[in-house]
């Protein structure tokens, strides 16, 4: 169990506690106690640890303070399915777990779910089990183009092919039977 200390860090980063940076925290907890991390070498200096969230939520913010992922180190990936699931996993190792938080509010106050949260064992809030894909590539650096529309730099990813010129995504028209990825 992650000590006080965690939490007073991932609130202050946050802005405030509520429920949904409970969930996350907790997740951690599961994270740290399913992957056999030493939370004494928490937060992750590099890519090593990779969360794989699928919600964009206040809890996403304590798995960056207590666990270290983020999006600028490519280790904090958002696959947004509207679910309070995020999927750990470990760099060099076959080590992953996925938890999806299944406790509910019920009659509690905001406060008290807050406190049911934090006081209760993560097996007890989320389903465990293992992701559904395997662990994402490390991040890559990549070349860029310089969209034919608005002039902007973008890398070689984000570009499509439009009348034979790059365009970025956001100036490509999308054929109208493709749909919008």
């Amino acid at each position: 169990m992650l000590d006080e200390t965690w939490w007073t860090r991932a609130a202050a980063f946050h802005g405030h506690t509520c429920p949904g940076l409970a969930i996350g925290f907790k997740a951690c907890e599961g994270a740290i106690a399913e992957l056999g991390l030493d939370a004494a070498r928490l937060p992750a200096v590099d890519e090593e640890i990779v969360c794989v969230t699928e919600n964009d939520a206040c809890g996403v913010d304590a798995v960056q303070v207590v666990l270290g992922c983020t999006y600028g180190k490519s280790n904090l990936i958002p696959r947004l399915r509207g679910k309070m699931a995020f999927s750990f996993f470990v760099r060099g190792t076959d080590r992953a777990v996925r938890l999806v938080f299944t406790a509910r509010s019920g009659e509690r106050s905001r406060d008290e779910f807050q406190s049911y949260i934090l006081s209760t064992p993560y097996d007890q809030l989320y389903d465990v089990g293992l992701p559904s894909y395997g662990l994402p590539e490390p991040a890559r650096l990549f070349a860029s183009q310089e969209c034919a529309a608005c002039g902007e730099s973008t890398a070689e990813y984000g570009l499509r092919v439009q009348e034979g010129a790059l365009v970025c995504r956001d100036c490509y028209d999308a054929y109208a039977r493709e749909g919008i990825w």
